[in-house]
Order: C-alpha cells, then structure tokens, then sequence
C-alpha cells in the first residue's frame, strides 16, 4: 500500500524543484531568459522531434522495426557529435581541421579507406597549410561552398588541391599558401583561395593501410593575429543556437537514400550515384551503389571489369540508415590491394551474411538489406558492376576454379590483423 508524503516531504521537494537547498542556499542564479546556460533549452527542444524525422524517411515496412529505431538513435548520436566538435572549436579565424566522418563519426556513409577533416574558413582570408605528406594513395584538399542564402543548400565542391603534387624538403614536409590572390613576389606552392569557399576539407586515402603513412596537417591563418581572445557570450550563444538544426541536418541529409533506391527498382541492382553535384564528393571519382536484400543462405555476386588504368577503387556497405558497415572489426570493404584480380581481368566478390571461404568477401556484418556501393577514382573508365543473387552453397559455381580457399582461422587473424592496421592510422 503506497503511503502519503506528509507535508514536510512536501514542502522540501518544493524547495528542491525550486533549486533551494536544504541548507537554506539561495536558487542558482539564472539569466534574464530565466535559464542558467541561455540557449540550451532551445537546443534540446530543438531535437526532440528528430527521430520521427528520421522514421518518416524509411520504407514503411522498416518503421516498425525495433532494431532500426534503436540504430536511429546511434545515427543521431553521430550527428551531433560531429556537429558539437564543430561547434566547440571551428572558427575561421582560428582554423583547426576537425574530424568530420570516420569509424565513430559514421554519417554520410564514409569509405573506409579514406579519413577526412574539415575547417572552417573565411574566403577573403589568407591560409598556410603544412605538414608532412606522408605516402597514402590520395591526399587532396577540397574547397567547399554551400548553396543557398541561410547556408543549408547542397554542398559543392569548387576545387581541389592535391598535396601529393606539391615540393617537399629533405624531411618529406611540404608548405602551401592558400589565398584570393598570390602575393607579388612569391615562389612557393600556392593555391588559390575560391571566392565562395566556406570550408576545407581533406580526404586521406589508404588502399595498404599497414604500410602507407598517414601525412599530417596545420593550418593558420596569416591575415589575422594567431592569439585568441575569450569568446564573447553572443558568439558562443550563436553556436549553441546554430547546433540543433545543423544535427537535425546532418542525420537527415543522406538516411533517405537507401528507401529512395528501392522505389526506383534498384534492388540487386546497381546504378550511377552523383555525389560530386550537391554532396562534395571528389572530382574525379565515379560512384555507383544499389540496395541489396540477402537472406542467410543466399550471396550477391559481384562482378565488373576493372580498368586498365586507375588509381584507386573500392567497393563498401551500408546499412538501411546508410551508415558504413562497420569496417573496422569486419571485413566489409575491398579495395584495389585487398581484393584479387581473377585471371580474365575481371573483380568478382561475394556478399553474404556468411563466410564463403573465398578471398574477395563482404561481410553484411548481420544486416540482411542494406546498401552496395562502389568508386573508381582516376580510371581510365567507369564499368558498372552486375549482381546476381545466389545461394550461398552455390557460390564457387560463380566464381574461377583456381580461387582460393580462406579457412575460419585464416579469416580470423586476416581480420585481426586488418583491425590492428586501421588503428594504427592517424584517425584524430
């Protein structure tokens, strides 16, 4: 039987939900807005209906599906932890390249090969970039612009600087100037600066990440004194003011794509993805991707020509929320030095739940649907792949018949040993 509160109970959680102490302390002070940190109500207030965003972008059949509600969850834990590193430390005048997407910040289906990092900049600024350039396959700067007059338009890639290009000294370091115009009188590498761009960022792409280095990068602004003075209260409102919708659309921007694919017939399928026009993609890369739908004892085949010329290639998978398949502690990525090339100059690889014992394999890493997707960067063509769906048990049918065999402890340790090199990579 619940007993009653007597009145002094009463009373003391009055006091208490007042923010009066036992003791008799005065209620913490608060702002003229009646909070003690102005602005972070709003934020909150300002996310509360973000999950049902999310849901009405899936198929209705998904909608109810426990598991995706929850990973809807992970997805918005991603957002706004991109969005808060941004909102702490990015400043144009102080510039800093900050994580942006990779294994924990997997928003915008991020390839597992590549690490990026964005700043903020200010077009009519002057920047010097330097570092070390290391040795991995691509390492490129974009400058981005954003559409629209209130900034929330689509993101375009104006152009891109490729620091593998640039002189180095004896100690592999290089030293670029990046600004509206080139100084009179100066030798060293430069690029220019676009009127429109509003943010750098780098994509670093390994295809051998035990053996390629990583390069490093800083970057300062010239034009601006290097001290930073304490941030004012209005400017550090306007972040937190800003933070909410920038979450809301970065976990709304691509999760609609996968339900997207499946009313246009691409299941099993695959067709061309513009990434380039609208999502900042890199100039020079051709994507495709399509919706697969496996059950347990079933496989895709994948199977494409590879181009006689071409400086990287990979293929991934998502999940229905268009997040990366974990790539890190599965093996749910190829690229061109982790697959084999078949003797007839043709990629086969095999997607499935279950190992198939073959060398060229993509774990779904336990999710029956999900998303395929593929680049060729720098190639001298673009093929595009076929799918064919299969039963698992059938999958050497497909395939050549000097194709190796992979054996449980050998997936194993090839897994471990593919773990232990992504984290040897500068990922922070």
């Amino acid at each position: 039987m619940r007993r009653k509160l007597q009145r002094p109970a009463m009373s003391m959680l009055a006091a208490l939900s007042l923010g009066i102490a036992s003791s008799g302390h005065a209620q913490t002070p608060v702002g003229a807005d009646g909070e003690v940190t102005p602005g972070w109500t709003d934020f909150l207030d300002g996310l509360r209906d973000l999950p049902t965003r999310i849901l009405e972008k899936l198929p209705a059949a998904q909608q109810s599906d426990p598991q995706i509600r929850q990973e809807i969850g992970r997805l918005m834990l991603e957002a706004l932890a991109a969005r808060s590193l941004e909102a702490v430390s990015a400043d144009p005048e102080h510039p800093v390249f900050l994580p942006s997407l990779n294994q924990t910040l997997n928003i915008y289906q991020p390839n597992s090969d590549t690490i990026y990092k964005e700043a903020l900049i200010d077009p009519a600024g002057s920047y010097r970039l330097r570092g070390t350039r290391g040795s991995v396959r691509i390492f490129k700067l974009g400058q981005m612009s954003v559409a629209g007059a209130d900034g929330t338009g689509p993101v375009v890639p104006l152009a891109y600087g490729d620091f593998n290009a640039l002189a180095t000294d004896e100690d592999g370091r290089y030293d670029v100037l990046l600004s509206p115009v080139k100084p009179e009188g100066y030798e060293g590498d430069w690029w220019k600066l676009e009127p429109g761009a509003r943010s750098l960022v780098i994509r670093q792409v390994s295809a051998d990440w035990g053996k390629e280095r990583d390069p490093t990068v800083a970057i300062e602004r010239l034009d601006k004194p290097v001290q930073r003075p304490r941030e004012s209260a209005a400017s550090l409102r306007k972040r937190m003011d800003e933070l909410a919708a920038r979450t809301a659309r970065t976990a709304l921007f691509l999760v609609g794509i996968p339900g997207e694919l499946r009313e246009q017939g691409y299941v099993n399928k695959l067709r061309i993805f513009d990434v380039i026009s609208g999502m900042g993609g890199l100039i020079g890369q051709f994507y495709y991707h399509g919706v697969y739908e496996l059950a347990d004892d079933e496989a895709l085949i994948l199977e494409t020509t590879v181009p006689s010329q071409c400086g990287y290639y990979s293929t991934i998978l998502t999940n229905d929320l268009f997040e990366t398949t974990d790539w890190v502690n599965n093996q749910s990525s190829l690229n061109d030095t982790q697959s084999q090339v078949d003797k007839d100059g043709k990629l086969r690889i095999v997607i499935s739940a279950r190992d198939p014992g073959v060398p060229n394999w993509l774990d779904t890493a336990g999710n029956p649907t999900g998303v395929v997707q593929g680049r060729w960067t720098d190639c001298n063509a673009q093929p595009m792949p076929s799918l064919k769906k299969i039963k698992l048990a059938e999958v050497r049918k497909y395939l050549p018949a000097d194709t190796p065999t992979v054996s449980g402890e050998q997936r194993e340790q090839q897994v471990r040993d593919r773990r232990a090199a992504f984290l040897q990579r500068i990922l922070w």
